[in-house]
């Protein structure tokens, strides 16, 4: 890559991160209602994220190989345990990361 690529694609980031910090105030001023739609975009995204993410974690697992997916299902118990019980996502996550983690380092 020459300089004048790595000036480019270093402006382009600057610009793309500029433009996605600043837009929404540009879009929705502090005195004006935000749009229903953007409201229920706002509630039904974090939960569709979440779903896309533990598909995608999940969906390499061989079933019929040992361990059959013990370490990333205890992980997945550990987090609805722990949301359950604590009803803190950033607990729950890393709780069951750190469980993950445990047993695929120490166990299987």
């Amino acid at each position: 890559m020459s300089i004048t690529q790595q000036i480019i694609t270093i402006a382009m980031v600057v610009l793309g991160t500029v433009l996605t910090r600043f837009l929404p105030f540009l879009i929705f001023p502090k005195g004006k209602e935000t749009p229903p739609y953007v409201k229920y975009l706002g509630l039904a995204l974090p939960g569709a994220i979440f779903g896309m993410l533990v598909v995608y974690s999940l969906k390499s697992i061989d079933l019929t190989i040992a361990p059959y997916g013990a370490a990333e299902f205890l992980g997945v118990l550990a987090v609805v345990l722990l949301h359950l019980w604590k009803r803190q996502m950033l607990v729950s996550i890393a709780g069951g990361t750190i469980v993950y983690m445990i047993l695929v380092q120490m166990v299987f």
